[in-house]
């Protein structure tokens, strides 16, 4: 049997007519850059998390420059965010000119570890970038109050966390913005590269808007400059039909997790993801801990089982930031763990039998 780590094909087959018929419509309105499309797109985002307004731009990593750039930030500033994601989150604070400070983190749920965050806090601080990796949403509500009591910005980076709860209120609302990547595997996924922000306040959001586009409002009014960052009409009538349909697919994720924990909680040496009891997990990666992770990961290959690893080597340690001058006890989690991390295939098509098979797969090599 073979089984990809996303399968994009087949999601695409279940709402062909939708999605063509969508694509079409831009086409023939030539509606492919501004319009209707992304502006209704935005108007449904913004409805479904109850927020005013959604600012939509190019990409996750725009989606983070664009709120750093809107607030301020620059030479001279300091913004702390977690040792373990995507390159994304930190290669923006430095595009904007500020110093990334990471933190560890947490040994059970992988997000940033908030009791080691005021000890990276310095005059220089002035935002937190915390990431719900994986889906899971980081203990937003104390990153915020430390937020406050140190007159910090809160940025969140939903980059992996679309629609995911922390006790009870969606991820992306606590702080000043919410970040958004729509790349093509995320839960709520374009067909190319796209990305939004949800203000909490109204001038960060005009100057966001602004920003994203060559710092004007309005065609040849730039009261500053920005840059050129837009959704295009393709991929915005492409995510509006997608958006219909993203609660049931963050729930066959969920359910999915939830069987692969039962059926690999009593396979020695296997340690499954923990969900944090205040959160609404949406199981954009699916992530498990082995010592033997490379010869399993080789070992579901050969089986056809198609795995990620999230990530290989965690951000201080890139030579991206030697410059850091970090040692691995600075991250001792974070390093531990690099080799230990697997990521098993996660997608709302995915089926009972496709898990069953990995699982046994799994259980096979450990009694080889």
């Amino acid at each position: 049997m073979d089984i990809p780590f996303v399968d994009l094909k087949v999601q695409y087959q279940s709402l062909k007519n939708e999605i063509d018929s969508a694509i079409q419509n831009v086409i023939n309105e030539t509606g492919f850059i501004k319009g209707k499309y992304v502006q209704n797109f935005e108007e449904e985002y913004a409805r479904a998390y109850g927020v005013k307004h959604c600012i939509s731009c190019a990409n996750g990593t725009d989606a983070i420059y664009i709120s750093l750039k809107a607030l301020g930030i620059g030479t001279g500033d300091e913004v702390i965010t977690v040792a373990n994601t995507w390159i994304s989150t930190s290669e923006a604070i430095t595009q904007a000119s500020a110093r990334p400070v990471f933190v560890d983190i947490h040994p059970d749920y992988y997000t940033i570890n908030v009791s080691k965050i005021k000890t990276k806090i310095t005059a220089k601080t002035k935002a937190i970038i915390p990431v719900h990796l994986f889906g899971q949403p980081a203990e937003i509500d104390k990153i915020n109050k430390i937020c406050g009591e140190y007159n910090l910005y809160l940025i969140e980076d939903c980059a992996q966390a679309h629609f995911a709860e922390y006790k009870g209120k969606k991820v992306g609302t606590f702080g000043i913005a919410g970040t958004f990547s729509f790349y093509p595997g995320k839960n709520l996924g374009a067909y190319g590269d796209a990305g939004a922000i949800i203000p909490n306040d109204d001038d960060f959001g005009v100057k966001a808007r602004m920003f994203a586009n060559h710092g004007s409002l309005k065609k040849h009014h730039h009261e500053f400059e920005g840059i050129n960052s837009r959704l295009d009409g393709l991929q915005a009538a492409i995510l509006s039909v997608k958006l219909k349909y993203i609660s049931e697919w963050n729930e066959k994720r969920r359910q999915h997790a939830l069987n692969y924990n039962e059926l690999l909680s009593n396979i020695d040496g296997i340690t499954t993801p923990k969900i944090h009891p205040d959160v609404k997990h949406v199981f954009h990666l699916y992530v498990i801990r082995i010592n033997k992770r490379n010869e399993l990961q080789k070992y579901l290959k050969d089986s056809g089982i198609a795995t990620g690893i999230h990530y290989p080597t965690p951000l201080p340690f890139l030579k991206a930031y030697e410059y850091l001058k970090h040692t691995n006890e600075d991250f001792p989690v974070a390093y531990k763990y690099k080799d230990e991390i697997l990521s098993l295939p996660i997608f709302p098509e995915l089926s009972k039998g496709q898990i069953q098979y990995v699982v046994d797969c799994i259980k096979r090599f450990n009694n080889v």
